[in-house]
């Protein structure tokens, strides 16, 4: 079962609440890489920081930060980055990254 299967298999909660049934262990080194941030800059629409449904993406100011550590790894960032393909995402290494707390 992928992520999204399991956010969908609980109806009639709020995302948060679903989220706190997930377990995240990061790993020291992100995961996530913008490849160069002066592109963020000429990106109109910012959509991975509308797409990420924990928030991992966030702009202060003129630049962006990234939090890998709430990363649901669903992928939706890299998707949505298609104007400049400025993502470099990969899944944590081993036993690093979101894991389902019950089940």
């Amino acid at each position: 079962m992928n992520i999204g299967d399991f956010l969908k298999e609980l109806p009639g909660k709020k995302l948060d609440e679903k989220l706190f049934l997930l377990k995240y262990k990061p790993h020291e080194k992100s995961h996530l890489v913008i490849k160069d941030p002066s592109k963020c800059l000429l990106c109109e629409k910012k959509q991975c920081t509308h797409i990420c449904p924990s928030k991992t993406y966030e702009w202060q100011e003129e630049r962006i930060l990234i939090s890998h550590e709430n990363c649901l790894e669903c992928g939706s960032c890299r998707i949505v980055c298609d104007e400049f393909n400025n993502i470099d995402w990969q899944y944590p290494p081993g036993s690093f990254g979101v894991t389902y707390k019950y089940g």
